[in-house]
């Protein structure tokens, strides 16, 4: 059975820095961090010690108000270090990586949450890790990522077809099974209780909770659980070898990243080798140019994840859990002459502040592919270009926001703390990712994914206390 989905709300960004189509391999890194804040609602108690041994598929972390939920390791090793932040919350648990000490072999054909790769499963609402005491009514699946300078997705998973289609048979034996894939595809998976659907559309359309809202929205107690689509090779990986080898394709990209590429490595990698090499100056953090009058020194900004959502990470950071994209952007701590005041040809802009907004309709209109033609990219940096100013109702997040929802009304109610207007605005259907664009394009510079996550973390602690 197949479906077809068109978004026609959204926007794409035209972020500069595009990866080449090239994988270079990086399995060889020898550091790796499990982060226990990158799981939403995980409060983790420590299984391992500071100099232990331990094999790839071991739990390190489990959960305390679940024992059965953990975060095993990536990789066979030793425990180097037990990192704590503020009020000694473990931030991370450090791993030198040791060919010499074998894996574990676990598998089986069924996934159950003693399965070290149960944690991939994601449930919403509040995007914690899926609770095997529910029964979600869908699996959700999503081949096609539309963030700006996301891998592309048939490209990350080529030769690991078969492991795909491994690991949606054993979550179509857990709830029906959702796949999206982007239009023109040419894979067909088969798996019982399968549906596949066609995406189509300008970002958020590649985002899985806009494609939950267009096949299957979330009322209120109901659950669905998500799974991204290289943690489902992953699992078939598992199933079908019993090896636990939690790979991904990820791409390193930005404008300010020297040779953007594919990069093959394991969860949790250490990026330091990485980031030495994508930096446009070794001597990290200042990237210094000339000019006849004036020396300028920006930095660059390391962000694990997508740009709109993503999480800034030191050079020697470590790749988040759930993320396959590394961006690289110029700090915006730049003086800029006149400031908004220029025409800004060369900055993008969704409303009509520069000249750019004004012809972006035309370029659009433009058959640039028929002429063999790049469409326009710009060279962003994290400039805000503004101060925060009051929240005021301006009629734009409705263009970008695909939701069958009022995206203003919900974010004030979560400002307020209104639970019940909350829940009667959809506040059950959204991850603070669906609201990355609003932020983007807001005139206001709110910091929305951080509301939404706060709202959503006081009706998460509710629903289980």
């Amino acid at each position: 059975m197949s479906h077809s989905i068109k978004i026609k709300k959204g926007l794409d960004i035209p972020l500069g820095g595009d990866a080449e189509r090239i994988v270079v391999d990086m399995r060889g890194i020898e550091r790796y961090a499990v982060k226990p804040p990158d799981v939403v609602g995980f409060t983790p108690r420590l299984l391992v010690s500071e100099g232990d041994t331990v094999s790839a598929g071991q739990p390190l972390v489990a959960d305390k108000r679940d024992p059965r939920l953990t975060l095993p390791a990536p990789v066979s090793g030793t425990v180097a270090a037990i990192v704590r932040g503020d009020k000694r919350r473990l931030m991370e648990v450090v791993i030198n990586s040791e060919a010499s000490i074998a894996s574990g072999n676990t598998g089986n054909s069924v996934l159950s949450p003693e399965s070290p790769c149960w944690w991939m499963l994601r449930e919403r609402p509040f995007g914690t890790i899926a609770n095997p005491n529910h029964t979600p009514k869908g699996i959700f699946v999503s081949m096609l990522d539309t963030n700006p300078l996301a891998p592309d997705m048939d490209f990350a998973l080529r030769g690991r077809e078969q492991e795909f289609e491994a690991g949606l048979q054993a979550l179509a034996a857990l709830a029906p099974l959702h796949l999206a894939m982007p239009r023109g595809s040419k894979h067909h998976f088969h798996a019982p209780n399968l549906t596949v659907h066609t995406v189509e559309g300008p970002h958020p359309a590649g985002n899985v909770g806009t494609q939950i809202a267009a096949i299957s929205p979330i009322n209120k107690g109901e659950c669905v659980w998500t799974v991204g689509a290289q943690d489902v090779a992953n699992i078939g990986r598992w199933t079908l070898t019993g090896q636990y080898r939690p790979e991904r394709v990820i791409t390193v990209a930005g404008p300010a990243a020297k040779a953007p590429k594919y990069y093959r490595l394991t969860v949790g990698a250490c990026l330091q080798h990485i980031t030495d090499a994508q930096l446009m100056n070794p001597g990290y953090p200042s990237i210094s140019s000339s000019t006849s009058t004036t020396s300028l020194t920006s930095s660059t900004r390391i962000i694990s994840g997508s740009p709109l959502s993503g999480t800034t990470v030191a050079p020697d950071g470590f790749l988040g859990m759930y993320d396959h994209q590394v961006t690289l952007l110029t700090e915006g701590d730049q003086y800029e002459f006149m400031g908004w005041l220029m025409p800004g040809i060369s900055k993008f802009s969704f409303s009509k502040t520069f000249a750019s907004g004004i012809l972006n309709p035309f370029m659009k209109m433009l058959p640039l592919d028929f002429l063999g033609l790049p469409k326009p990219t710009y060279k962003f940096n994290t400039n805000l270009h503004g101060s925060v100013r009051p929240f005021l109702f301006s009629g734009q997040f409705e263009q970008v926001f695909p939701f069958d929802i009022y995206p203003q009304q919900l974010i004030k109610a979560c400002i307020i703390g209104d639970i019940e207007l909350q829940e009667q605005l959809g506040i059950y259907e959204v991850e603070p990712e669906d609201f990355a664009l609003c932020e983007y394009i807001d005139p206001s510079k709110t910091e929305i994914q951080t509301i939404i996550r706060e709202a959503l973390e006081v009706l998460r602690k509710e629903a289980t206390a």
